[in-house]
């Protein structure tokens, strides 16, 4: 079962990789390369964090330990380098971020079959929103905070994250309904969770978290989805009773 999900997955990476080659054949070439290295270094964190659930499920909670750890760097290196300005704006949002990853971490802690149905619909919704923004997508959401999220993509990347959530029902073992609540709360923290993050980055007038992984802006750049959807999973499992 494991490696036919695996194989949807690599599918759906080359359907990814078919839309990044239309998003990037008219743009400049630099600009183009630096999406292809954003695209190659996605693939390899996606591939490094299934193995981790479905081969040592204890590794993903220590990388989820060391995301959490690193982001909190990364917040407190923004700080420092605003001069720290906006003091009650940072502890509001470390509080905020505090409490998230208190989540993520119980998220490591549930059953392996429930953290991959997770991690497939939310990795799934973050690339297609992209894809999808980018090539249909115009009415822009946040123009001020994110200028890259757009109606499109939440509409395309949703739908997709649904549909797909629904061919991996068999890692779920939970009701249709429950299914659905959860799949459209994890399409919600992560777009959520991705907002917050350049609400942040906004506030304190900067573009990168920082330069750690090549063709992201930094760890909670990149991890920043996860870490806010993982909570909501949490969440379901220990209040909602999933």
């Amino acid at each position: 079962m494991i490696h036919i999900i695996y194989y949807t997955i690599l599918i759906y990476f080359l359907l990814g990789g078919v839309g990044f080659y239309f998003i990037n054949r008219k743009k400049e070439h630099e600009v183009a390369r630096k999406s292809y290295i954003k695209f190659v270094m996605y693939f390899f964190i996606i591939n490094i964090l299934f193995f981790s659930i479905v081969l040592v499920p204890v590794a993903f909670r220590y990388l989820s330990g060391l995301i959490i750890g690193v982001g909190l760097i990364e917040l407190f290196r923004l700080f420092h380098q605003s001069d720290y300005k906006h003091k009650r704006f940072f502890f509001i949002s470390l509080l905020i971020y505090c409490m998230l990853s208190a989540g993520f971490l119980l998220f490591g802690t549930l059953q392996k079959e429930l953290i991959l149905f997770s991690f497939i619909v939310l990795s799934i919704f973050d690339s297609f929103s992209q894809i999808t923004g980018q090539l249909w997508g115009q009415k822009k959401l946040f123009p001020k905070t994110s200028p890259n999220k757009t109606l499109g993509g939440l509409i395309g990347g949703g739908l997709i994250a649904i549909g797909s959530a629904f061919l991996l029902r068999s890692l779920y073992t939970g009701i249709k309904l429950e299914s659905l609540i959860l799949t459209l709360g994890l399409v919600f923290f992560a777009f959520a969770g991705d907002l917050t993050a350049s609400f942040f980055k906004r506030k304190l007038n900067v573009k990168d978290f920082s330069k750690l992984i090549p063709g992201h802006g930094g760890f909670l750049d990149r991890f920043d989805s996860l870490i806010s959807a993982g909570a909501w999973v949490a969440f379901c499992v220990y209040v909602l009773k999933f």
